[in-house]
């Protein structure tokens, strides 16, 4: 029974430093849209001290779904938290603004979750063909 409990340990943290790894290509810090509208060059820097720049079109798509203020509430890049089961994701939403975004490009209502809003694979796909350089991948070892 301790051996188990100490390789749970030890492969949580293998996870852990693995998961650092596969997403050290997360920003620094996320923007909110109204600042990165006013930018010359609209981009974050990420944690490998790389730069993740966005595009226009899309910052000018997300601008016309939004009133002033959720423009601020917006932080950029969204992230979507993928999970270990392949099937489904979250896109991770302390704001609610990202629900309104993402409602809106699928087209249908969604219900937000504790975590973030609840999207499976093909609307996943078709979240990421609109905002492909505004939105960013996470990901987790994490199981719901």
């Amino acid at each position: 029974m301790a051996e188990e409990m100490l390789y749970e340990k030890a492969l949580q943290r293998y996870l852990s430093d693995e998961l650092k790894v596969v997403n050290a290509h997360l920003p620094r810090q996320r923007k909110p849209l109204s600042e990165l509208l006013d930018e010359e060059y609209p981009q974050v820097i990420c944690s490998d001290g790389g730069v993740q720049s966005f595009k226009r079109k899309e910052l000018a798509y997300l601008t016309g779904l939004l009133n002033e203020e959720e423009c601020r509430g917006l932080l950029l890049p969204m992230l979507i938290e993928v999970l270990p089961d392949q099937g489904e994701a979250i896109v991770l939403s302390h704001e609610g603004v990202e629900g309104k975004v993402i409602s809106h490009i699928l087209e249908m209502p969604l219900v937000r979750t504790e975590r973030g809003i609840r999207i499976y694979r093909p609307q996943l796909s078709a979240v990421r063909q609109v905002l492909r350089t505004t939105t960013q991948y996470v990901f987790s070892a994490q199981i719901t």
